[in-house]
């Protein structure tokens, strides 16, 4: 999964999860990807402050304790930035269930109108969907976020 700050035509600035770059372009070619205030789909990516993980060296290693507590800092990001997606999906996403792949599938052979959705797949579902090259991306189930 790639996070990208994202501007709509209109000037507003919102943040998007996408499974790759390719899967971005396309989704924006297609204009699946809309501004979360306006709904514009006049959108780019905007500049971002890369993400650098790095140590300074001073002379000797880091203990294990700050180590560890570098770690759990790390875990704990993600798990927020997962939440946040999480809870941007609940909030922009019809929530369709057992029925997603089905759903998935219209939208791809254009059978219905391409709505966001989320739901369950099973991972032969979800390979079999990659495979007839319908875009789905999965994410993990936190235990705070069962919706």
């Amino acid at each position: 999964m790639i996070r990208y700050n994202l501007r709509c035509d209109g000037g507003h600035t919102f943040e998007s999860w996408f499974q790759s770059s390719s899967a971005y372009d396309l989704q924006v070619k297609r204009k699946l990807v809309t501004c979360a205030i306006c709904g514009s789909a006049k959108v780019e990516k905007a500049i971002m402050a890369p993400r650098i993980a790095g140590t300074k060296k001073r002379g000797s290693a880091a203990p294990a304790d700050l180590s560890t507590s570098a770690t759990m800092a790390e875990g704990r990001e993600l798990r927020a930035e997962l939440k946040q997606l999480h809870d941007h999906l609940v909030k922009n996403a019809d929530n369709v269930g057992a029925r997603f792949p089905s759903e998935a599938r219209k939208m791809h052979y254009g059978d219905i109108e391409h709505r966001p959705i989320y739901g369950e797949a099973s991972p032969e579902e979800a390979r079999s969907l990659i495979e007839e090259g319908v875009e789905v991306g999965s994410l993990p189930v936190l235990r705070d976020n069962r919706n």
